[in-house]
């Protein structure tokens, strides 16, 4: 906030309050502006105290507001009325919002034309009918107040103010109706229609993929209106979904000059300079393990037997030796705040030079690392362990498939590739499989879900979807990462140094409550009392194992668990059973790990690494996460409805994998293609939906769909603008 600007307007000062209460944050706005004003808490209490709307230049008096600061002051309002924790009445005075009952919040659009507002202080969702939805948009946030309950018993919303608006850019295809431009946006969630005119639509021809940019937005007698600002190409040209994703989602995609200069000065190869006072681990047979498609390699390992137990190095790239704090690479990656992997196409969060290039652990060239280097028991415990800066050399770029077949056939061509390495890779392999039955023994969740990888012909189009099968080397390197990740959270929490936990919660009361009603029906019990732990989660799901309904119950436990995310709060990881646990393994394509690189090289030094709020940067982070797995997810989702719309008329045998009040979904089996059985398709019955037993129940026929059961179904509908599949019951 820029509070030496001067303001076109000043505040009228009635005679000043000769014993002003002291602001309490004085000094701590003293410590962020030149010319420190009234803090937030400070101005609330005395219009709280006050009791009364205030004209803005009473409250100016009562807080004892100088000349020289009228302006900050000014801006300090403006921003508090922006942020919704103040609003002006007709008459122009102040009054605090919670004095009027009124709630504030993020709206939520639906297609079908209504909407929630997603309050800011937890509260339940106010539903917002279509006449409150005319004159907002996806993404503002509002003002409202409690008008009433809808039919279903959801406290109902009523706007009086539209603090911010959440679309100005947006990404739709462009539509001609009798000599009238409109836009219909890819983001189903914005329900209007965006008119055009003719002279702003750019050369864009109907039917057309294009950027808009709002220049009027909706009100409640007006459609928003827009210019045509990129004219991306044709609906069905090949990585058109992806274009779609990145504008849709606001994926940061490209990289400033600023970002590609300062990228230009770093050299291209180690120099004698980087690698002055590391430990120098050249020689040691350190290797890379990854997919056949990877590109960026950002950790090595190497393992040896060590006194009964063993000793395992884990080298991760050393991403914070070339992305400096505060600097137009590190903003970048922070506004990015990780790499996006689409099918064919990679948006990473650094220039390609740092993320394939010199962050990237190619074989056989110098690289820097911050190294873990551990001695782990034979009964798979962590003992001794450090952290240090190195330079290294990567002795080979593997891939899992390679290695599973140099352990399964120590006579076979890969083996005898790399017969040299040999050795080491078993000794990987003897302390995964010790990792394992710690694992195991920690009582760890291990959830068995398939994915699925996208095989494409040569024009780009999805040829057929596969699964990915896991072996040994996926696990190996697995639980070199788990063991890496653990000791950077005891290590930094045991420096009282702040960080970013990777934090998964255990289930809500309502949920445990849940499941243990779903798992009564199936004569199956949860332990662990109210509070319980990832133990009890693995012996349900050991007893269910050869069950024919092991899926289903797998799937309900899964989903009854919380979302992992990024806080300084250490919650533990409930999943996998670990009290303290963190990232530090992949700083080139996930923020959280390049901070936490920085903070272990500060307490390795004995001071502290501030980036500024870490809570802040937790709920960031966790945001581009959830923003990247949303673009992916409607990517893939397109591909597949791209895939299937020549199989139309078709039948497949598949399971039901959700049921909700307006159907079921169906995920194929060897297709691996999810479509929906609407509830209106399941026959001549009313079904009544059960939230608690994931199922449709039919009123007079009892015939019941759940979560898991077989069903046969046929192919009729793809729709590729809404990305969705119809199937019936074949």
């Amino acid at each position: 906030m820029n509070q030496r600007k001067k303001t076109k307007k000043s505040i009228p000062l009635r005679r000043r309050s000769r014993d002003p209460h002291p602001d309490p944050h004085r000094e701590r706005e003293a410590g962020r502006y030149e010319h420190p004003v009234a803090s937030r808490e400070f101005i609330l209490d005395t219009l709280r105290k006050r009791g009364v709307p205030v004209e803005e230049s009473e409250l100016a008096r009562l807080l004892n507001i100088k000349p020289e600061d009228e302006e900050g002051f000014t801006r300090r309002v403006a921003a508090m009325l922006r942020d919704g924790e103040i609003i002006r009445n007709r008459r122009n005075a102040i009054c605090v919002v919670e004095k009027l009952d009124l709630v504030r919040g993020r709206v939520q659009g639906h297609p079908d034309g209504f909407g929630f507002l997603v309050r800011d202080d937890g509260g339940q969702d106010l539903f917002l009918g279509p006449k409150e939805m005319r004159e907002l948009m996806h993404g503002d946030r509002a003002v409202a107040r409690i008008s009433g309950t809808d039919r279903r018993g959801r406290p109902e919303g009523a706007i009086v103010e539209i603090l911010e608006r959440g679309q100005q850019r947006l990404v739709g295809r462009l539509h001609n109706e009798h000599g009238i431009f409109h836009v219909t946006a890819e983001d189903r969630r914005v329900n209007h229609e965006i008119l055009v005119p003719p002279n702003e639509v750019s050369g864009a021809k109907p039917g057309q993929v294009v950027m808009v940019e709002l220049v009027a937005q909706p009100s409640k007698h007006a459609q928003p209106v827009a210019r045509v600002v990129e004219v991306l190409g044709n609906y069905a040209d090949s990585g058109m979904e992806i274009e779609i994703a990145l504008r849709k989602h606001t994926l940061p995609h490209v990289f400033s000059p600023a970002v590609e200069q300062l990228c230009a000065k770093i050299p291209d190869k180690v120099t004698d300079e980087d690698g002055a006072g590391r430990v120098d681990l050249t020689k040691l047979p350190l290797v890379t393990i990854d997919g056949e498609t990877a590109k960026d390699f950002d950790d090595a390992v190497y393992c040896e037997p060590a006194g009964g137990g063993f000793r395992l190095i884990v080298a991760i790239a050393d991403v914070s030796h070339y992305v400096k704090h505060g600097d137009v690479l590190d903003r970048e990656a922070a506004s990015r705040g990780n790499s996006v992997y689409f099918p064919r196409r990679v948006i990473p969060m650094l220039p390609e030079k740092l993320s394939n290039g010199l962050c990237s652990l190619n074989p056989e060239v110098l690289r820097l690392a911050v190294v873990c280097d551990m001695r782990i028991e034979a009964d798979g415990d962590i003992g001794a362990y450090k952290f240090y800066p190195a330079v290294f050399r990567s002795h080979a770029r593997l891939t899992y498939t390679e290695v599973a077949a140099m352990l399964d056939d120590g006579a076979g061509e890969a083996a005898r590739r790399h017969h040299a390495l040999l050795p080491h890779l078993r000794n990987l392999h003897k302390l995964y499989k010790v990792l394992v039955k710690a694992r195991t023994t920690r009582g760890a969740i291990d959830f068995e879900t398939i994915e699925t990888e996208m095989v494409f012909d040569d024009k780009g189009k999805i040829a057929r979807i596969v699964p990915v099968k896991r072996n040994d080397a996926h696990r190996v390197i697995e639980e070199c990462m788990l063991a890496a990740n653990v000791c950077t959270s005891h290590f930094l929490h045991g420096k009282d140094h702040p960080m970013l936990y990777r934090v998964h919660e255990g289930p809500t009361p309502e949920k445990l409550s849940a499941l243990r009603e779903f798992l009564k029906g199936f004569g199956l019990s949860l332990g662990g009392g109210d509070k319980p732990r990832a133990g009890d989660y693995a012996k349900v799901l050991a007893r269910a194992k050869d069950r024919p309904d092991a899926q289903l119950i797998q799937t309900v436990m899964l989903r009854s668990l919380k979302q992992a995310v990024y806080s300084p709060d250490n919650k533990g990881h409930f999943g996998l059973a670990y009290e303290s646990y963190t990232h530090f393994t992949s700083p080139i394509r996930r923020y959280p790990d390049l901070l936490v690189h920085r903070a272990i090289k500060a307490a390795l030094k004995g001071q502290r690494y501030e980036p500024g709020s870490w809570h802040e940067l937790g709920a960031h982070c966790s945001m581009t996460e959830r923003r990247a797995d949303d673009a992916t997810r409607d990517v893939a989702a397109w591909l597949k409805c791209y895939y299937m719309k020549d199989r139309v008329g078709e039948t497949f045998t598949g399971s039901i994998s959700g049921v909700t009040g307006f159907g079921a979904f169906v995920a194929l089996d060897q297709v691996y293609v999810e479509g929906l059985v609407h509830i209106s398709e399941l026959g001549t019955d009313y079904f009544h939906f059960d939230a608690a037993k994931h199922q449709l129940m039919g009123e007079r026929t009892r015939k019941r769909y759940r979560l898991g059961d077989r069903v046969r179904v046929k192919v009729v509908r793809v729709d590729l603008d809404t990305s969705r599949i119809d199937f019936t019951l074949a």
